[in-house]
């Protein structure tokens, strides 16, 4: 491994927690090159949700490739994409009565919530934007303006302006109304607070600590923004495409965003690519006026039909992950209630799932015994304090099964002789 520190800038992060070569992957198993398995509760931060390599998508590809299919043609008219567009209003906007046009705004998560951020100002006029506590939306300046998380804002180097956070839901812990500071800043016209653009807001936080807003919250910041002529933003980067249950993760309140940012799984084969969804009446873009040089990756088109025909054809995968989800929860709920010195939490929705640690610095120590054991997963929040999960929505029951075992015994193994703080 010597080439990678040697070579590789110090920001490297994932590698540092699982030191070893990765070769191959399937469905839910990597392979690293001394012929370890490991098992895998992470999918690439949520990239992977039909898992590793999954058949019925790499044979398109590699059909589309072997007779020299455009990979790269920007905003080309190609037939990966005129199927793609098909196929995503058939399979998902029209069985749903959404009404969305699809811009292509650049391969990455950051990329469409930057182009939807600036769209937003360009619809309204106005500079600013409401976003919520330990929220998380990019690594880019505008990305990062409506991001929580300190560490990760400080990296800018520069003031992060023009965003004003408002608490997301229970960050009171239950003890104050919904929207009380934020209807309250609104209306008074001594409070200081900019005129906004739009909300942007993610249904289950993912970065921030697995933290999933209820549909009443939900349905009353929709309200909420109608009332007061502010546009709403959904990010489902991370959450949509199938993680939380339905496709959208807002289809459970029952809610239509004026603007929805997708990445991460869409591909369907973890190749980059990036929607920004905009109701007709928003889509006041000039040509070129937000662009990018791989917004038309060919191959990911590809993928992301074949992944859509696949899988969202019924509803088996969704009505599949809450079960599953519900499996997690009820084995987090198992695993907390052994633990007689550390308080542990439960959290998520779907199978973005988590568990909060008391002592934050023992989830870290999970992750870290899980690796051990063979199974690969993350910690998220403010103090690394919830061990993530993040399953793909393909897996096995058994190995689910196995999966929650080793959680298990990593989980009692840092936390078994710890004293209660």
């Amino acid at each position: 491994m010597t080439v990678f520190e040697d070579l590789e800038s110090e920001v490297r992060s994932y590698c540092r927690n699982w030191p070893v070569v990765f070769d191959t992957a399937r469905g839910s198993r990597l392979t690293d090159v001394d012929g370890r398995t490991y098992l895998d509760f992470f999918a690439g931060a949520g990239a992977l949700n039909y898992g590793h390599n999954p058949p019925a998508l790499k044979k398109p590809l590699l059909e589309y490739l072997s007779r020299d299919g455009i990979t790269h043609g920007l905003d080309m008219y190609t037939t990966a994409k005129g199927e793609f567009l098909r196929t995503f209003e058939d399979r998902i906007l029209r069985p749903r009565g959404l009404d969305y046009k699809v811009q292509f705004p650049g391969p990455t998560g950051a990329n469409t919530v930057e182009s939807a951020l600036k769209l937003a100002r360009k619809i309204s006029g106005r500079e600013a934007m409401i976003n919520f506590t330990n929220a998380f939306h990019g690594m880019t300046l505008g990305a990062l303006s409506v991001t929580g998380n300190s560490m990760k804002r400080g990296g800018a180097g520069i003031p992060l302006v023009h965003a004003t956070p408002m608490p997301y839901d229970n960050y009171f812990d239950g003890t104050v109304p919904d929207f009380l500071w934020m209807e309250k800043l609104l209306q008074d016209a001594g409070s200081g607070l900019n005129e906004p653009a739009a909300v942007i807001v993610e249904t289950v936080q993912g970065e921030g600590g697995i933290n999933p807003a209820r549909v009443e919250w939900l349905q009353g910041l929709d309200a909420l923004c109608k009332r007061n002529g502010i546009l709403l933003i959904v990010d489902d980067v991370q959450m949509g495409v199938g993680r939380t249950g339905p496709f959208f993760s807002f289809e459970i309140a029952g809610i239509q965003p004026d603007i929805v940012c997708i990445s991460k799984s869409i591909s369907g084969y973890g190749l980059p690519m990036a929607l920004t969804l905009i109701k007709p009446e928003h889509d006041v873009w000039g040509p070129g006026e937000h662009n990018g040089t791989f917004r038309g990756n060919n191959p990911a088109f590809v993928t992301a039909t074949a992944a859509l025909n696949e899988f969202w054809s019924d509803d088996a995968l969704e009505r599949s992950t809450l079960a599953k989800g519900e499996r997690v929860d009820q084995a987090f709920t198992e695993i907390a209630s052994r633990s007689q010195t550390v308080e542990l939490t439960p959290k998520g929705r779907g199978l973005a799932r988590g568990l909060q640690f008391s002592q934050p610095e023992l989830a870290a120590k999970a992750c870290a015994a899980a690796f051990e054991r063979g199974l690969l997963m993350e910690t998220s929040g403010p103090s690394d304090e919830v061990m993530k999960i993040l399953p793909a929505l393909t897996i096995t029951d058994d190995e689910l099964e196995e999966g929650l075992a080793i959680v298990g015994e990593s989980v009692a193994a840092v936390t078994e002789g710890v004293s209660a703080r």
